[in-house]
């Protein structure tokens, strides 16, 4: 989390900052996420002050593949950081607005004396975009779909004649499947948002299986970047997930769905209510979850280095 020395932005809406910063600062975002201070899964935020009256502070959202419109695990560890180390004062003890390129976020915490216990989110308005898209995969056969979205879109895939589920893959294993899906997707679908044409497009990929233990209701693994795999179980995937369970008739308003990582972590998603997004039947999902401050870093991006804004290996 970057609390001092991003670029100056103007007084506009996330979305416009967003924007800006990539077409303007781009070099930033390289900088922090790539080798050598970087690395291939690496996420980042960058604070802001709002342009909403209603917010307490901004949150721009920087990965190795880009600048998100929201990202949810990202923002449980902002709200963690920026409470515990003094760096915004709530209005209201317990609860932060943020506000995001996606839009206004919601965030409950609790506190353990001078530490944050717990975070639920309120994430952004969610919804399934599409039903049972039918995808060619060269060498793999045919893939059956959802589209959802829950802050980013993702392509949700369950366990199906051409994929038997996540027992057994290796990490290198779920990358490449997810690169030669997401390649065969690139030719035939590219969703936009109907309130906000800013975001569109599939970036990501949730493979979808069932529990691993007994405290989950489901286990999920978040494709992103080039070579990534989310540690956590995905706070944009899990909403995404549980509006795509939504969508199907699986699960009802009031509704809690835990979701757990590849490590074992859970988040506790919520159905919070229903909500309109532009056509689409969506919801207001909340993800329940933890993090944890790990280090103090100062960072230095010296003119004279020629690997000054990073690098990558293919």
């Amino acid at each position: 989390m970057v609390a001092g020395g991003g670029p100056l932005l103007p007084s506009v809406s996330m979305a416009e900052r967003r924007e800006i910063f990539v077409r303007e600062h781009d070099w930033v975002r390289t900088a922090l996420m790539f080798e050598p201070r970087g690395h291939d899964i690496m996420s980042g935020v960058i604070v802001y002050p709002p342009s909403r009256d209603d917010c307490d502070f901004a949150a721009l959202f920087i990965e190795v593949s880009g600048c998100l419109p929201m990202c949810g695990a990202g923002t449980l560890g902002l709200a963690t950081v920026v409470i515990e180390e003094g760096l915004v004062t709530p209005r209201e003890p317990g609860k932060l607005a943020i506000e995001t390129p996606a839009g206004r976020v919601d965030v409950d915490y609790t506190m353990n004396g001078e530490y944050v216990d717990s975070i639920r989110l309120y994430n952004v308005a969610s919804y399934l975009h599409c039903a049972d898209l039918e995808v060619d995969v060269p060498g793999m056969g045919t893939f059956i779909v959802d589209i959802a979205y829950g802050g980013n879109f993702y392509a949700v895939v369950e366990p199906q004649e051409s994929w038997a589920g996540l027992k057994g893959m290796t990490t290198a294993d779920i990358v490449s499947l997810s690169q030669k899906l997401r390649s065969a997707l690139a030719g035939i679908c590219d969703p936009v948002h109907p309130e906000n044409s800013r975001i569109s497009g599939v970036h990501h990929i949730i493979w979808c299986d069932d529990e691993h233990g007994s405290a989950a209701d489901g286990r999920s693994a978040v494709f992103y970047g080039d070579k990534a795999i989310d540690r956590s179980p995905g706070g944009t995937g899990t909403s995404a997930r549980m509006a795509q369970l939504y969508g199907k008739g699986r699960l009802k308003l009031g509704d809690t769905f835990r979701n757990e990582s590849l490590i074992g972590t859970i988040f506790e998603g919520k159905v919070e209510f229903a909500i309109n997004v532009g056509s689409f039947d969506g919801i207001r999902p909340s993800i329940g979850g933890w993090a944890q401050i790990t280090g103090h870093n100062t960072i230095f991006v010296d003119d004279r280095d020629p690997l000054r804004h990073g690098f990558q290996l293919a």
